[in-house]
């Protein structure tokens, strides 16, 4: 017999308490995440050109991979936490640690150091997504959880736009360094506002006095077993996309004849092309249901990934093929999460979603080291983008497996 008492779909919620604050103080958090997704791709092409602390390309690619390591723990060994503590206590704990551990990592001596303050970091900055993710799902009304999960993932993006912006202005003017004590005093600058105005979800109160929450094996056991898998072999590859493009795509560029600065360039449109996509994708979400808009966004994915590997002379139709990419590439992405939120109860929901991410997260790891290596042969344009597109594509698969819905008796 199932250990929950409601079915994964749940009864139509109210929002949580707190008006407008949960939105906005999630919607920050996430935008830290985007801080992070952006900031090593936007600094790679500076350390690799002077070298600093004795970088070179190999050991780029490791501190890149090594920051993703730790943000992947650090979403898998949250959810329990968050779904037996609370997510507002978990939340604003992790902000703090990813803060301080981020200023330092500007103040590095050597190599061995930054990689591993970028680890340290990573732990707490992997918690902050599926935390927010779970207090949104548990924030909106049912009916709206599409496009609730997808609009404050434009947080995620407006934080990489933002934060490529920043780079070409403030790495020429300050130095690389200066990227990291910015996010990092960003991430403190919120704690405040947090403290004082995030309340505890009201669906996680709820099912605490109603009956203890899930443990880790409960997104396994039953109909979830199927579930689970193919939303974890989405994630994975929707992260690998994700990560692989913020971390590389202006050297892939420069190495298919771009300059530096037109790389960092497309990197912002890809973003602005991913906050694009948010706002459209949560409401044909929520009105045409998450599993076909999940499998028709990785789909057109696939398709401007493949397109990206073709040189293109009109600069014009570079623009629009990366505006493109980043529209369907980064919501796609969201979409596997919110589809996550829909399928498991509450009781297991931030569970659930800290596995998804973290899981999402060896993918991240994945396709930056793919990129790096392929970097490193001297072909990653176009034989990258060949690998972004199969990715997608087994993204489509994997999706195809898992159910629309889940009833009480699958669970």
């Amino acid at each position: 017999m199932s250990v929950f008492t409601r079915p994964a779909v749940g009864p139509r919620r109210t929002p949580t308490a707190g008006g407008l604050w949960p939105v906005a103080l999630c919607w920050l958090a996430v935008a830290l995440d985007g801080f992070d997704l952006v900031v090593i791709g936007a600094v790679i092409p500076t350390i690799s050109k002077s070298g600093d602390l004795g970088f070179t390309d190999a050991s780029l690619t490791t501190a890149s991979t090594m920051g993703l390591v730790g943000v992947g723990i650090g979403a898998v060994l949250i959810g329990p936490v968050t779904d037996r503590l609370g997510r507002r206590v978990t939340l604003i704990s992790c902000i703090a640690w990813f803060s301080v551990l981020t200023i330092a990592v500007a103040f590095a001596p050597n190599v061995g150091t930054f990689v591993t303050l970028r680890l340290l970091a990573g732990l707490g900055l992997g918690a902050c997504l599926p935390i927010a993710l779970t207090f949104m799902s548990e924030h909106s009304p049912a009916h709206r959880n599409g496009t609730a999960m997808t609009r404050v993932m434009t947080g995620y993006h407006v934080g990489a736009v933002l934060t490529a912006l920043l780079a070409l202005w403030v790495i020429d003017a300050w130095g690389w360094e200066a990227m990291f004590v910015i996010g990092g005093i960003a991430g403190l600058l919120v704690l405040p506002f947090m403290w004082a105005n995030l309340p505890e979800s009201e669906t996680f109160l709820e099912v605490r006095k109603e009956k203890p929450t899930g443990r880790m094996t409960d997104v396994l056991k039953g109909g979830y077993l199927r579930v689970s898998l193919g939303l974890w072999v989405a994630s994975f590859m929707g992260l690998l996309l994700v990560y692989g493009l913020n971390t590389w795509l202006p050297k892939m560029m420069g190495d298919a004849g771009y300059s530096i600065k037109a790389g960092t360039g497309l990197l912002l449109l890809l973003n602005l092309g991913a906050v694009i996509g948010l706002l459209v994708a949560g409401t044909i979400s929520d009105a045409r249901g998450n599993k076909p808009t999940v499998l028709a966004w990785f789909g057109m994915a696939a398709l401007f990934l493949a397109l990206l590997s073709i040189k293109m002379q009109n600069e014009y139709l570079v623009y629009a093929a990366v505006l493109l990419t980043g529209i369907f590439v980064f919501s796609a992405q969201v979409l596997v999460y919110a589809f996550v939120g829909h399928l498991y109860p509450p009781q297991i929901r931030g569970t659930a979603l800290g596995l998804a991410a973290g899981i999402g997260r060896v993918g991240a790891i994945v396709g930056p080291s793919i990129t790096g290596a392929l970097v490193t042969a001297g072909i990653a344009y176009p034989w990258g983008f060949y690998v972004f597109a199969g990715a997608a594509l087994l993204a489509v698969l994997a999706l195809a497996t898992v159910p629309a819905h889940m009833r009480r008796a699958e669970a």
